[in-house]
């Protein structure tokens, strides 16, 4: 393969200006993520340390192994809206390596309302178990939950029973699922010991009933202990709810990372088959790439050359749909067929997108999709000309692809072209944004710029003067709200994506992705939906 240049230049202003906004807008990211790491809260996290339990991210990184990894999932969930919902929805997930095997991990927040789940909680989780079952990963969860959070019950009640339908069809499927109980899981956090294939409950701490003392007195007018109602001896000896006993936490760890090895899991999907060398082109380069001002456009090339290894890429009809870059290379090892645009889509960048996609399904390829991207083309000449009908083509053919795609939105994600390049509806494997990304049916100033035509346009059919005042406040109102819910930061918070990561670290999230995708068989299709001609 053919080993990319690269043509930027690290001194010039633009460069240094990208840089200086992608490393503020990072920080924006850390302190972000800082916010999730608090928990409840220092007086709630200070509580639950002084009754010698660990935190759960602590649980979390016991778990794993010395050497491994983890991959965080959807870690700024619920950022900033409202209602009571702190940054990260009340629980840690994602993928990470336990005795030797990739495992989807969930801990609940346990500090914040005693791990009760808001809406948040319930988007979050039903995306962590998506990610278990489409990759075929055994779940390991680490619990302590008070259930739903009652006050806002309406919001979680009917899409929350999704939850336990999930791991009663992962256990189905044969995908194990592992959950460690470490103090009082009640109502909802009940059922998911009850609904899994392996249970480890730590003595004196674990308390499991669907309702608690106080609720049976109200009930059935029983007085009943916590112990004999829901301890964790009690059902590990007489309820056979729990199938080990652990000692204390770090006991329950340790028969949690047992139970892993002995699944003897092996991954059906392939490792890498080819050299991990690293990228000719430094990675560090791309904060100064990657445009802070998505209206200006930056080039696609650059950043491939510091994604996929040794900077080797085979591209695949590179004169023609220019728009769009297509072509083969490995990351990490593994083979991928990437696209990535350089421009608005064309015709012909669909059509070759479309083609690409198929002869990637051919031969088991995942995809690898680097989206930054206003749309398709529009105007007479290109409606006379069939847009329509071949962006439906490239949208076919990603809908009813059948190998794993990675989805990276390194810049504008709008309109249709987010669909074409696999946005979050068209169910990539994994979806990471960069922090300059912005996503929305069209920018804000284009659409007060409709706005603006569609309101003169129905004043002169009634024969009426434009109030000038009134129609330059509408339009400042929408774009800045189009403005706001386009944000990196609003699009993560509302799991529109699985994170907001440092363009440096692109290559090895797609790295842990595609290796986590493996675990399940990849195996393409040739049939697709109808092509209109």
């Amino acid at each position: 393969m053919r080993v990319l240049p690269s043509r930027i230049d690290p001194q010039s202003e633009l460069f240094e200006q990208n840089r200086a906004a992608n490393l503020a807008r990072l920080a924006e990211v850390d302190a972000a993520q800082a916010r999730a790491r608090e928990g409840g809260g220092e007086k709630y996290v200070q509580r639950h340390l002084s009754r010698g339990k660990l935190l759960p991210r602590q649980r979390v990184e016991l778990l794993l192994d010395r050497d491994g990894w983890f991959l965080e999932l959807c870690p700024l969930a619920g950022h900033k809206v409202g209602g009571g919902v702190r940054t990260g929805a009340s629980i840690v997930g994602g993928v990470g390596l336990v005795s030797g095997v990739e495992c989807l991990i969930s801990a609940t927040e346990s500090t914040v309302k005693g791990g009760a789940m808001n809406e948040y909680s319930v988007l979050k989780s039903r995306r962590l178990a998506e990610v278990a079952e489409q990759n075929g990963l055994p779940t390991v969860n680490l619990i302590e939950s008070a259930g739903a959070d009652l006050p806002n019950q309406s919001k979680i009640f009917v899409p929350g029973g999704q939850g336990f339908r999930d791991l009663t069809r992962a256990s189905k499927a044969r995908q194990p699922t592992v959950c460690l109980v470490f103090g009082s899981s009640t109502a909802g956090g009940a059922y998911i010991p009850g609904m899994s294939d392996y249970v480890v409950m730590v003595d004196q701490q674990a308390r499991v009933y669907l309702a608690g003392p106080p609720l049976v007195k109200m009930a059935t007018g029983e007085d009943a202990d916590d112990e004999s109602l829901g301890g964790a001896a009690m059902h590990s000896k007489i309820s056979g709810v729990s199938d080990y006993l652990a000692t204390d936490e770090r006991d329950a760890i340790r028969l949690g990372r047992e139970i892993v090895r002995l699944l003897e899991w092996r991954k059906k999907g392939g490792g890498p088959s080819h050299p991990a060398d690293a990228p000719v082109h430094d990675p560090e380069e791309l904060l100064g790439i990657a445009s802070s001002d998505v209206k200006v456009p930056f080039d696609a090339l650059e950043v491939i050359a510091r994604v996929v290894d040794g900077s080797r890429f085979h591209a695949f009809k590179p004169n023609y749909g220019s728009t769009l870059i297509t072509g083969w290379a490995t990351v990490h090892g593994h083979p991928v067929g990437v696209l990535a645009n350089q421009g608005v889509l064309f015709s012909e960048a669909a059509n070759k997108g479309a083609q690409f996609i198929e002869l990637c399904n051919q031969k088991s390829v995942p995809l690898l999709f680097l989206q930054n991207i206003t749309g398709f083309m529009v105007g007479t000449e290109y409606e006379q000309g069939g847009i329509i009908k071949h962006g439906a083509k490239m949208i076919n053919a990603v809908s009813n692809s059948t190998v794993p795609a990675i989805t990276i939105m390194m810049g504008a994600s709008y309109g249709a072209g987010n669909y074409a390049m696999s946005g979050r509806a068209y169910a990539p494997r994994f979806l990471f944004s960069w922090p300059n990304h912005r996503i929305a049916v069209m920018g804000g100033e284009q659409l007060a710029g409709v706005l603006d035509i569609v309101k003169r346009g129905a004043a002169a059919r009634a024969g009426k003067p434009v109030d000038e005042m009134q129609l330059q406040m509408m339009k400042t109102m929408l774009q800045q709200q189009i403005d706001k819910e386009s944000d990196a930061f609003f699009a993560t918070a509302r799991l529109w994506d699985d994170g907001i990561i440092d363009p440096r670290a692109t290559r090895d999230v797609v790295g842990l992705a595609l290796s986590a995708a493996l675990t399940a068989p990849v195996e393409g299709t040739m049939s697709f939906g109808v092509f209109r001609h």
